[in-house]
């Protein structure tokens, strides 16, 4: 007997978790397509596709934390509903089963079922029921080639009683036979309104206290992933309710926990470097006297005794030279092409402190 099967006799007792214990990012997942934060292209698609039960085979693709999975299991519990969707619906991580061997075995078997029709769930509700099921693929990118070829003939055979949504990070590692048979869905990331939005939803619901700086810095350090925004809430939380008495949530304490550089640090580098950014970021004209390489160099050493990572320290220091607004086209560019470099050279293994300071002296010379 397959895995996907539920044996006859006794039903499977579902085990019940404790709602205090459950990751919220589990608990606050998207019931119904409407709870989908964002989208709203997408979800206005899936709305028609609803109501007419007429499902294509899908292919959902965009950054992590996005909605992707949430929304393709919200749909299929409006279509089946809870009694169906255990033998209506089979998910796949393929990251971890991503070989031909399972799409010929687990997927080509669920593939080849006939459904039954069960309209009514034990609830009393009614669902549409569509006489398909539905296979999802979670980060389908990383199956290999010859399992994908191998999908494609098995989406054109069973297509008839079987649907496939393939989820995914990058649409370009699925092969144009596989994609061209599918509706494409771009996931964008969440808009600060959206995210603002739901983490506050979810922090009144958990009874946790953010000001609007504490959830600027979880839409920030997230960088549009609202399911590491989420989980930040939740650690963020934890710690401050471990001291007695609890302390308030600090944007201090999301960065430290998202593993982020603290700005006063990369605002305090950045003076060193001759951007003055306590001064609505202007350039300071006249640094301070004495050597400008020892002055660097001792910032650079201290950043890497606290042990900050080089490349977030780089990455926030490109955006702070990027976005500024009284550098020069020029000067930006001098200092991106540094980035670049630091980039190849740390991706090759390169020592960290010495390209920090690389960095520094050159992005000091270009602006000065």
């Amino acid at each position: 007997m397959s895995f996907f099967q539920v044996p006859s006799g006794k039903p499977a007792q579902k085990h019940a978790v404790d709602p205090a214990l459950q990751p919220w990012v589990e608990k606050y997942r998207p019931k119904t397509i409407d709870d989908v934060s964002s989208q709203e292209h997408t979800m206005a698609v899936l709305r028609k596709t609803l109501t007419s039960t007429n499902l294509p085979h899908m292919l959902f693709y965009g950054p992590p934390g996005t909605g992707k999975t949430s929304t393709i299991l919200a749909l299929s519990r409006q279509l089946f509903g809870p009694d169906n969707f255990r033998n209506r619906v089979l998910e796949l991580n393929a990251s971890d089963e991503r070989g031909i061997k399972v799409v010929r075995e687990k997927i080509k078997n669920f593939a080849r079922q006939t459904p039954r029709a069960q309209a009514v769930g034990s609830d009393g509700k009614t669902y549409p029921c569509p006489p398909y099921k539905i296979i999802i693929l979670d980060e389908a990118d990383s199956m290999t080639q010859d399992a994908q070829g191998a999908l494609r003939r098995i989406m054109e055979t069973y297509a008839r009683i079987t649907r496939f949504c393939l989820v995914c990070n990058y649409v370009t590692r699925i092969i144009e036979p596989l994609a061209s048979r599918c509706s494409k869905f771009r996931f964008t990331p969440l808009d600060t309104s959206s995210a603002g939005s739901r983490l506050s939803m979810i922090a009144t619901a958990e009874h946790v206290q953010i000001d609007p700086l504490v959830l600027d810095a979880l839409i920030g350090t997230s960088g549009g992933d609202l399911r590491r925004a989420i989980t930040y809430l939740q650690s963020a939380s934890r710690l401050a309710a471990s001291t007695n008495p609890p302390t308030p949530i600090t944007p201090s304490d999301i960065q430290e926990i998202a593993g982020v550089v603290p700005d006063a640090v990369i605002a305090s580098l950045a003076k060193t470097l001759g951007i003055d950014v306590a001064t609505a970021m202007d350039v300071d004209d006249k640094p301070t006297s004495g050597s400008n390489f020892e002055k660097i160099q001792k910032a650079v050493k201290h950043l890497i005794r606290e042990g900050y990572s080089a490349s977030q320290t780089l990455s926030q220091l490109h955006d702070l030279v990027v976005l500024h607004p009284t550098l020069t086209a020029r000067q930006k560019s001098r200092c991106a092409l540094v980035f670049a470099e630091a980039d190849k050279a740390l991706c090759d293994g390169a020592d960290e402190e010495l390209w920090i300071l690389e960095v520094a002296l050159r992005i000091h010379k270009a602006i000065s």
